[in-house]
C-alpha cells in the first residue's frame, strides 16, 4: 500500500548536521573540519576520492612537471661537466609510479575520513527536493548541505571530437605521443605542450589569439611566450579549431578554420572547464548565475541552508581556494565564526610551465585601471639567473612588481617568471596579504646569490 511504501521511504532515510557533494578538495576541507567541531558529516562522492586535483589535476601534473624538469636539467649536465651518454626515456615507468602514488593518497583520503567517522556514500547524488538527495538506494538529508562537485574538461563541437582527448585522458596516456597537438591558451594548456615538449613530442599549442593566459600580466604571457616557442612549442596562433579526422594508419589529422592541416599521434583539447552540476539542482531550489551556481561571499546559494564551493563557483578555480572556502564556511557553520568567509583578494598562484610563473594581486593594466595612470609606479627586472649562466639553455627570468603612489607604494601586483618561481612567491604572498610597501621590501636584507633577491633590491 501507499502508507507502506512511504514508511519504507522515510525509514531509509539518514539525517546528517553536514551533508557533503563532492569529496575533492573544498568538500574534503569543509567535511573535516566541520566533524572537528563534532558535527555529524557525510560525504557523497562518485568517482575517486580526492577529487579533480589528485586523481587528474595538480598532483599527477606536477609529478609530470617534475619529470619534464629532470630532462631539462640532463640537457643542461654537459655545461656543468657530466658526461651522462646515451639517455633514454620510458614513459610507462613514471606513469607506473605516479598512478601508485595517487592510488596511495586516495588510501590517505579514505583513512582521513574514517578518522574523522564521517560517513562516506559512494555513488551519484541527486537533489530530490531542498536539502534532500537520493544516493543509489539511500535518501540522505543535511541541515546543511554544501555542493562542491568540482568540473570536467570541456569538449569542443567539431567533427572529429571524440580522436582528441582532454587533460583527463593526458594521465591515461600510455606512452609519450610521438607529434601533439594541444588546443587551447590556459594554464592547462600551458603546463601540458610544456611537459610533452620537454619529454621529446613535436608539441604545436594552438591559440585563439595572439597571446595565451591572456588573464595574466602582460608582460608575463610575452615573456613566457617568447621563453615556450625558444624550447621548441610550435605556437599557432590565431587560429580557430575546424575538424580532426584519423588516417587508416591511425594518425590524426587536425584542421584550423583558417587552413593549417597538422598531422599528429595526440590531440588535447584543454579549452575550458564546465561545472559538474548535473545534480538536480531544481529540486534543491538553487539558482546558477552564466552557467555556474551563484553564492555570495559567504557561499551561500540562493536556498537557505545550500552552499557552493570551489570549481562550481566558476571563481578562482584553484584547489587551495577551494580547500580554504570549505574550512572557512564550516568555521562559520559549526563554529560559531559568524563573520568566517574566504578573502579572494591576492591569492598567490603559480603556472608550471617551462620556466615557471607566479603571480599574486592585480596586473598592470587591473592596477591602472582600479587607481588610474598616474598612481602606479612599476618595477622591473629581466636577467639570466645564475644556474644559466653556463649553461647552453638561456631561459630568462623576469620580476615585476606594481605599487600603488599614494598608499606609501603599497604592493598591490607581484609577478615572476623564471626558475624557481614555484617556490618563491608563497612568503611573498604573506607580505603583500599583509599590506607589504615597496620600502618594507627594500627594508629586507637580500639572500645572495638567489634570484628571489632582485625583488627586494629593484630600484
Amino acid at each position: 500500500s501507499f502508507f507502506t511504501f512511504s514508511f519504507l521511504v522515510n525509514m531509509s532515510e539518514q539525517n546528517f548536521d553536514f551533508l557533503v557533494i563532492g569529496a575533492g578538495s573544498g568538500g574534503m576541507g569543509a567535511a573535516r573540519r566541520a566533524a572537528e567541531h563534532g558535527a555529524k558529516v557525510a560525504i557523497v562522492e562518485s568517482g575517486r576520492l580526492g577529487g579533480t586535483c589528485v586523481n587528474v589535476g595538480c598532483v599527477p601534473k606536477k609529478v609530470m612537471w617534475n619529470t619534464a624538469f629532470v630532462a631539462e636539467h640532463l640537457h643542461d649536465a654537459k655545461d656543468y661537466g657530466f658526461t651522462t651518454g646515451d639517455v633514454s626515456f620510458d614513459w610507462s615507468v613514471i606513469k607506473e609510479k605516479r598512478d601508485a602514488y595517487v592510488k596511495r593518497l586516495n588510501g590517505i583520503y579514505d583513512t582521513n575520513l574514517n578518522k574523522a567517522n564521517i560517513t562516506v556514500f559512494h555513488g551519484k547524488a541527486e537533489f530530490i527536493g531542498v536539502r534532500k538527495l537520493k544516493v543509489g538506494d539511500d535518501i540522505l538529508t543535511g541541515t546543511h548541505v554544501l555542493i562542491a562537485t568540482g568540473g570536467y574538461p570541456t569538449i569542443p563541437n567539431i567533427p572529429g571530437a571524440e580522436y582528441g582527448i582532454t587533460s583527463d585522458g593526458f594521465f591515461e596516456l600510455e606512452s609519450l605521443p610521438k607529434r601533439t597537438v594541444v588546443v587551447g591558451a590556459g594554464y592547462i594548456a600551458v603546463e601540458l605542450a610544456g611537459i610533452l615538449n620537454a619529454l621529446g613530442s613535436d608539441t604545436s599549442l594552438v591559440i585563439r589569439h595572439k597571446n595565451f593566459l591572456r588573464t595574466f600580466d602582460e608582460d608575463l604571457q610575452e615573456c613566457l611566450m617568447v621563453e615556450t616557442e625558444d624550447a621548441g612549442v610550435k605556437v599557432v596562433k590565431e587560429r580557430n579549431s575546424k575538424s580532426v579526422s584519423k588516417k587508416d594508419d591511425g594518425t590524426l589529422v587536425y584542421e584550423t578554420k583558417e587552413g593549417d592541416v597538422i598531422e599528429c599521434d595526440c590531440v588535447i583539447f584543454a579549452i575550458g572547464r564546465n561545472p559538474s552540476i548535473d545534480i538536480n539542482l531544481e529540486a534543491a531550489g538553487v539558482e546558477l548565475e552564466r552557467g555556474f551556481i551563484k553564492v555570495d561571499k559567504f557561499q551561500n546559494t540562493s536556498q537557505a541552508g545550500t552552499y557552493a564551493l570551489g570549481d562550481v563557483c566558476g571563481k578562482a578555480l584553484l584547489t587551495p581556494v577551494a580547500i580554504a572556502a570549505g574550512r572557512k564556511l564550516s568555521e562559520r557553520l559549526f563554529n560559531g565564526m559568524e563573520d568566517s568567509h574566504l578573502n579572494y583578494d591576492d591569492i598567490p598562484t603559480v603556472v608550471f610551465s617551462h620556466p615557471t610563473l607566479g603571480t599574486i594581486g592585480l596586473t598592470e593594466s587591473e592596477a591602472r585601471k582600479k587607481y588610474g595612470d598616474k598612481n602606479i609606479k612599476v618595477y622591473k627586472a629581466k636577467f639570466t639567473p645564475m644556474y644559466h649562466s653556463i649553461t647552453d639553455r638561456k631561459p630568462k627570468t623576469f620580476m615585476k612588481l606594481i605599487c600603488v603612489i599614494p598608499e606609501h607604494e603599497r604592493i598591490v601586483g607581484l609577478h615572476c617568471m623564471g626558475l624557481g618561481c614555484d617556490e618563491m612567491v608563497q612568503g611573498f604572498g604573506v607580505a603583500i596579504k599583509m599590506g607589504a610597501t615597496k620600502k618594507d621590501f627594500d627594508s629586507c636584507v637580500a639572500i645572495h646569490p638567489t634570484s628571489s633577491e632582485e625583488f627586494v633590491t629593484m630600484r
